[in-house]
This record gives structure tokens, C-alpha cells and sequence, in this order.
């Protein structure tokens, strides 16, 4: 099930305000809003692009650059980095006439829309998650992988060494998958002069503010029944695996698949199996 990827339906940038938001659109059905992750030099479609030809033959499939990424306009609120997408991830399905849809988030992805579902539950049909940020970040300190993503732009700045490392080392369980073409690709967009002027993800000035955005304390947790597929690599280095037990814990209707040997990157490590779980648990709608 890993199609390749198909010429988009449709790309365009969608304005919010002062924001716009680049978003590529494939197939035709319910919308499949795809969020992807937070790493130095992610977008979209590179974060997706073993899996939305095989999702496209079922769904509409919305991928969007989130704000502070690819193609989308860069700031983000570092206070509040998860409602702020949150937000831009809402106008956008207003902007484009979208009452509900089926939401997939990877990592920061995740916690986007994990937020979109909690503030908005409505506008959510079934949710996925895969290794999403902000789960137990108040409980434990933070995993070198985070570390390292959340320092990307301090010290001496980006460098094709700290990229390589990151996702060498944290994104994936087996290093030898990752093209140096890949790498390449991820290093020149993440030091685009506006990213580097306004990163999105940095380390915060303020950890306790930062810790209080634990989902695990949010109380409408435990009220969100959207139906919730949760996946998580056991080597995940960026955030813990202990997170689908947790999430499963305090959501009424979540489902968990954690798959070994695989790290932070289910959907690019296990793209077949990924693809089929997913295709398997939207339709079930």
C-alpha cells in the first residue's frame, strides 16, 4: 500500500489573516486533514510521502505545511506553540468550506491535533496520532532526541551535522533507509533566512510554562470521544512510547499499535503497515 505519490489536485496557499498557509490537496471522499511533524526542515509532503498515494484512493487528502514551515508563513507563539496551530489548522478548514474531517498528526502534528480535537471535537471526525509532543512532558525530563530538535537553532546555529544527527538519530530506528538526498532536502529547508530569523520550535525560556502543556493534565481528556488510533515506535528518541499507555489510559474510545524496531517515524519506517491501519480504522467510521 505505499502508491506513489500522485500529482496534487490542487495547490495553493490559503491567506488567514496575516498567515498563509501552503496546503497540496489529492484525491476525492471524506477530508484527511495531515499534519506533520516538527523537526528542522520538515514540510508536509516530505513527511508523508510513502503515504498519502495509498490514503489519496480513499480520502480526500489535505496536507498542509503547518505555520512555521515549508511554504506556509514562519511565526509561530513559542507561549503556546500547540493552540496557536491549533487555531491555524481551524481557519483552515474554514477557509475551505470543511465542517469535520479525519485528522493525522506525526509528532508536533499530533499535539496540533490532538488541541484541534479537544477545543473543537465537532470539527474532528476519528483522530490518529503518532508519537505526539506535548504527552508527559510535566512527568519526566526531556529525551535527548527533543533535546536536540528544541536546540537545533541555538548554539552555533543549523548545521548539516546537527540535521544529520536528528534524524539519523532520533528519527528513525534504522539510519541506513535515509537517503543522503533526503538529508540534503530537510538541511536547505531548514535554513531558509526566515526560519533561521523565526524558528518554529525552540528551546522554551520558561519550562514550567512549557511542562503545563501537558495533554496528560488536561481534564477534557477523559471527555473526548472521538474515536483515537494512537502509534508509536518502541525506539522512539524524540518522545517517550510510554505515551500510547498513557493516552489510552484517560481517552474513552483510543486504540494503541506500537511497532518494534521502528523510531520516531511510523509512518516513513512502516509505511505499508501504517498506511493499512489507517485506511482500515477511518473507514470504520
Amino acid at each position: 500500500m505505499t502508491a506513489p505519490l500522485a500529482a496534487p489536485a490542487h495547490t495553493r496557499r490559503v491567506t488567514l489573516g496575516a498567515r498563509q498557509i501552503h496546503v497540496a490537496e489529492f484525491g476525492a471522499g471524506m477530508p484527511l486533514l495531515m499534519l506533520h511533524g516538527g523537526g528542522p526542515g520538515a514540510s508536509g509532503l516530505s513527511n508523508y510521502v510513502r503515504n498519502v498515494g495509498a490514503l489519496a484512493q480513499r480520502f480526500r487528502v489535505l496536507v498542509p505545511d503547518l505555520p512555521g514551515y515549508g511554504q506556509s508563513s514562519k511565526q509561530v507563539d513559542a507561549a503556546d506553540p500547540f493552540g496557536d496551530l491549533a487555531a491555524a489548522m481551524r481557519g483552515l478548514l474554514d477557509a475551505l468550506d470543511i465542517e469535520s474531517a479525519h485528522v493525522v498528526g506525526n509528532s508536533l502534528g499530533g499535539a496540533c491535533a490532538l488541541r484541534l480535537a479537544l477545543e473543537t471535537p465537532q470539527r474532528v471526525g476519528r483522530l490518529v496520532l503518532m508519537g505526539p509532543g506535548g504527552v508527559g512532558i510535566s512527568q519526566s525530563q526531556p529525551t535527548d532526541g527533543l533535546k536536540r530538535l528544541l536546540g537545533y537553532y541555538a548554539g552555533e546555529g543549523p548545521s548539516f551535522d546537527k540535521l544529520r544527527a536528528f534524524i539519523c538519530q532520533d528519527l528513525v530506528f534504522d539510519a541506513s533507509q535515509v537517503s543522503d538526498a533526503v538529508l540534503q532536502e530537510r538541511y536547505a529547508a531548514s535554513i531558509d533566512p526566515e526560519v533561521v530569523a523565526n524558528p518554529p520550535l525552540r528551546a522554551p525560556k520558561d519550562l514550567e510554562a512549557f511542562k503545563r502543556l501537558d495533554f496528560l493534565l488536561d481534564p477534557r481528556l477523559a471527555g473526548l470521544a472521538n474515536p483515537t488510533l494512537v502509534m508509536w515506535g518502541v525506539e522512539d528518541r524524540v518522545n517517550p512510547p510510554a505515551g500510547a499507555a498513557a493516552l489510552q489510559q484517560r481517552l474513552p474510545a483510543c486504540d494503541t499499535v506500537l511497532f518494534s524496531r521502528t523510531g520516531h517515524w511510523v509512518q516513513w519506517e512502516r509505511a505499508a503497515e501504517f498506511n493499512a491501519f489507517v485506511t482500515g480504522f477511518l473507514q470504520a467510521a
